[in-house]
């Protein structure tokens, strides 16, 4: 009976570990549905007060116009300045609101295409902080080539 009772334990942990591992090991990454020609270049949140904050572009492709999406909250976008790989900086008048779920009006880069180093936000999230921040994602439009 004893050895009955060790097998019925080891089992039933067995299999309770089998049920940890499986949610432990699943994938919580998100999936972002991106338009044919974009690239998502990156992503940061924003908080309530005025925030600073850069998102690094980590590779050389090159890129036409850029524009953000806002998902969960609203947010007001003071100042933006986007870093070319070669240090050229391209800092247009921004003073813009962009509704939460939206897409900001795009940013046209060069219709050559230029490479990204990294994009400076300057912003901050609208409405009330018991509601959580708001999430920027960024994306760029593909240079394509001629013909």
């Amino acid at each position: 009976m004893n050895n009955m009772l060790k097998r019925k334990f080891v089992i039933g942990g067995m299999a309770l570990l089998m049920i940890f591992g499986n949610f432990a090991c699943s994938n919580t990454r998100r999936s972002i549905a991106v338009e044919e020609g974009w690239d998502l270049l990156g992503e940061t949140k924003v908080n309530f007060v005025n925030d600073r904050d850069v998102v690094t572009v980590y590779n050389t492709n090159r890129y036409t116009s850029i524009r953000f999406k806002v998902e969960n909250k609203d947010i007001y976008l003071k100042d933006i300045k986007i870093v070319y790989q070669n240090g050229d900086k391209l800092s247009p008048t921004m003073d813009d609101k962009v509704t939460a779920n939206q897409f900001s009006r795009e940013i046209e880069l060069g219709p050559e295409g230029k490479s990204i180093r990294s994009i400076d936000f300057k912003f901050r999230s609208t409405g009330n902080i018991l509601k959580g921040r708001a999430n920027v994602l960024v994306f760029g439009k593909r240079y394509a080539r001629p013909y």
